[in-house]
């Protein structure tokens, strides 16, 4: 019998194959299809691979699918494994610059019972032709035109560009007076107290210096604001509502303060809970809904990082702008309304609270935060003051006091997730 052998990266391609799979025809997130779809991927370049294949393929989705269609007389469906893997082999050639006959050879048989023979031609044709992956790729089609609609022509034009490039890696220090040290290790930059930015391409995180002592844990620069506008103070009393997986809450637990985590999802509190043993802070941590349990005591302040679309997000997380439908919001704006509402309830007279959603949805941010100052006549907005953050986000700052990233700013310096971020007062009982 004839031994049958593995053609060499086929693995990888399979894996990649198997994650867009999830994502759009399945309708999963990105990394959590990464367990089921690399079965079977047992090398930590193959896996690391497919994923970049597969990330890489959604930023240059509309991109890819243009070229597709503009070769064949009918397009092809768009659930077709023909289309699949014509996308993920133009990542491969255009994006990733592998050769093109490494990306023929390892496309084909990905066809299984398929057009194999129009694949073949298409792609032979595409890789003959002179093209190049454009630099700012366009983002789908509903996002861009809500999008502009918000934002205006030339910040879309930003959101493409910032899409493009897999981001750095931020993370957060649990001693900011640690940061020189820490610069110096990792050839690194800071763009507010006690964050870190790596250069890029850099190890795993695990393989890190500081990830086994706990001097650090891994957070976007614009998540890291949240925490830090809290202004928390040592003996006061804190929630974070919302809490997992727990970087918000480990920049709490490190001023000193008594903090409660709640978050409704037993399995993404594991996190919070091992990333607090693992940098040796401390902070209660409970598994409820939020919109059913209430804490013993009025308290100082609530951190509110509300479930949201997570828009904000794609530089990290391509998928999100593939799973979401930009034009329902309402049941989320919903859940929105009802925990800020049931949160405010929570504060003592002078009690605070930060409002937050990594998404670029102005239903999710500024409206919430407009229409709860109507319900509540005993809260007042508190504007953030520029020195509260860095020199290099003060165009984040909106007219009236609050937090608005968007992934297109500091793009010189490697861009930051969207974020809105607002600070509440309650003035009475």
């Amino acid at each position: 019998m004839l031994k049958t052998v593995e053609i060499q990266g086929l693995a990888a391609r399979r894996g990649a194959f198997r994650l867009l799979m999830a994502v759009l025809w399945q309708g999963r997130p990105l990394d959590g299809a990464l367990d089921h779809a690399l079965q079977g991927v047992s090398q930590s370049n193959d896996r690391a691979l497919a994923r970049s294949i597969a990330s890489y393929t959604l930023r240059y989705l509309q991109e890819w699918d243009d070229l597709i269609d503009s070769t064949t007389a009918k397009p092809l469906p768009d659930d077709s494994r023909a289309r699949m893997v014509l996308r993920l082999a133009l990542t491969q050639a255009f994006v990733l610059n592998l050769p093109h006959h490494a990306v023929v050879a390892t496309a084909l048989p990905l066809i299984e019972g398929g057009p194999r023979r129009l694949v073949h031609g298409i792609l032979g044709r595409l890789l003959r032709s002179d093209i190049s992956a454009s630099p700012s790729p366009r983002l789908p089609v509903a996002f861009a035109e809500r999008w502009q609609k918000n934002y205006g022509d030339e910040t879309v034009a930003a959101l493409e560009l910032a899409g493009a490039r897999k981001p750095q890696l931020d993370l957060c220090l649990k001693d900011h007076t640690k940061i020189e040290h820490w610069l110096a290790t990792f050839g690194a930059i800071s763009l507010l107290a006690g964050h870190v930015r790596l250069p890029p391409d850099s190890p795993p995180v695990p393989e890190l210096p500081g990830f086994q002592d706990g001097a650090w844990w891994v957070q976007d620069l614009a998540a890291q604001l949240p925490a830090t506008l809290v202004g928390a103070k040592q003996g006061e009393t804190i929630i974070d509502l919302c809490a997992a997986p727990g970087g918000k809450t480990l920049g709490l637990a490190a001023t000193g303060a008594t903090i409660t985590a709640v978050d409704n999802d037993g399995k993404r509190m594991k996190l919070v809970i091992e990333n607090l043993k693992r940098t040796g802070l401390a902070a209660k941590c409970i598994v409820a809904d939020g919109l059913k349990w209430s804490p013993p005591q009025l308290v100082d302040a609530v951190l509110l990082d509300a479930p949201c679309s997570a828009t904000g997000t794609y530089r990290r997380h391509p998928d999100v702008l593939h799973l979401r439908d930009s034009n329902k919001l309402a049941d989320i704006c919903a859940v929105q309304a009802a925990l800020l509402d049931r949160a405010l309830g929570w504060l003592k007279p002078g009690g605070r609270l930060i409002y937050a959603v990594c998404s670029l949805e102005p239903e999710e941010g500024e409206h919430q935060i407009a229409s709860a100052l109507i319900r509540h006549k005993n809260i007042r907005l508190v504007p953030v003051n520029p020195v509260e953050i860095s020199s290099v986000l003060f165009d984040a700052i909106t007219p009236d006091g609050c937090i608005r990233t968007l992934p297109s700013m500091i793009n010189s310096e490697g861009g930051l997730d969207g974020f809105y971020i607002a600070r509440l007062i309650k003035i009475s009982a």
